[in-house]
């Protein structure tokens, strides 16, 4: 069974019965490792329980195939539905899956994690193929979803959040799921002695990855701005700080659609001096120069242009198994050509 997107929380939160077997994949290892344990969660209350829990590797599964059986098929001492967890799993174990899932044996929910896998995958193929078998893929999370993130996981520890606050979260957080919760949770912990239920602006800036938001905006900034060494230099800097290019993508097309309503006023005739001032979240005070720079070299039309190939970009990491990484450099200095063809 091939879960659409907007199937996924749904099937988290109750999956199929007649499902037993669920393959989690994909970039975004922190959403991976967080949807399996959610799974698991449907099943036991406790996920350390040695009686009803069986945690397996790849090559544990490798060396001996019928222990994926044994398990499924085994009763626990203290009684109810066991898990079996199997991590890190990749074609090489498609022929067991595909095997067990013609002949499935017991009761226990079956729950493997793998990376980042092609529709070509032997393995996603074999999941997705089959009717007690589920696949879940799990991309860094788009503006949508990144908001819902943030204001269920502020809700939950008693926490609003005002619109300044979560569009500053939306442009530095995304690329991994297990990242945004850790700072999300850094966040909780850091309001928990102020006096006020509401995340402001302040809040997140004095605490949420100042490194990791410098470093996307020095993409961005550079992206737009047609300096492409600069590009070359931010974009060595973001692999090395393990940034999604999902996340790079969504941040220079927030910044981007930003800027078209910008040059949309200023085209309209309104005076280019006051529009930085408009922008929300207000920009450090580090960018306005380089903000300023990028409203001379840009139209609405070239601007349409260029988010149309940052839309196909994205599309493009997340369904054709194309090299993120590759995808995501070649728009941004594309789009950096662009802006440099713009300049007065």
């Amino acid at each position: 069974m091939k879960l659409k997107p907007r199937e996924i929380d749904a099937f988290i939160r109750k999956p199929d019965p007649a499902v037993q077997a669920i393959l989690v994949f994909g970039p975004d290892q922190g959403l991976v490792q967080e949807r399996c344990r959610q799974l698991a969660k449907t099943v036991l209350e406790d996920l350390t329980d040695p009686f009803r829990l069986t945690d397996m590797s790849d090559a544990d599964l490798r060396q001996d195939p019928a222990r994926l059986a044994d398990e499924a098929a085994a009763i626990s001492m203290m009684g109810g539905r066991r898990v079996v967890r199997v991590r890190g799993a990749a074609d090489g174990l498609s022929k067991t899956f595909k095997s067990f899932l013609e002949n499935p044996a017991g009761d226990a929910l079956i729950i493997v994690s793998a990376g980042e896998l092609t529709p070509r995958s032997s393995l996603r193929k074999t999941f997705e193929d089959a009717k007690n078998g589920a696949a879940i893929a799990c991309y860094a999370d788009d503006a949508q979803a990144l908001e819902r993130v943030i204001r269920t996981r502020l809700k939950e520890a008693g926490l609003s959040i005002d619109a300044a606050a979560t569009n500053y979260l939306q442009a530095h957080l995304g690329g991994d799921r297990g990242v945004t919760l850790q700072e999300l949770d850094k966040l909780i912990l850091y309001m928990g002695s102020a006096e006020q239920p509401e995340v402001t602006l302040e809040d997140v800036q004095a605490c949420v990855g100042d490194t990791a938001a410098m470093s996307v905006d020095e993409v961005v900034d550079a992206s737009l701005g047609g300096d492409l060494s600069s590009l070359d230099r931010a974009l060595i800097k973001a692999r090395e700080a393990d940034t999604s290019p999902v996340m790079l993508l969504n941040a220079v097309t927030r910044h981007a659609e930003q800027l078209h309503l910008l040059t949309g006023q200023a085209e309209a005739g309104a005076p280019r001096d006051g529009l930085l001032r408009t922008i929300r979240p207000p920009l450090h005070f580090r960018r306005e120069a380089a903000v300023k720079r990028q409203l001379s070299l840009w139209t609405r039309a070239r601007l349409d242009r260029a988010l149309m190939l940052l839309e196909e970009a994205d599309r493009q990491c997340k369904t054709t198994g194309m090299p993120d990484w590759a995808v995501c450099a070649q728009v941004l200095f594309r789009i950096g050509q662009g802006a440099r063809a713009g300049r007065r």
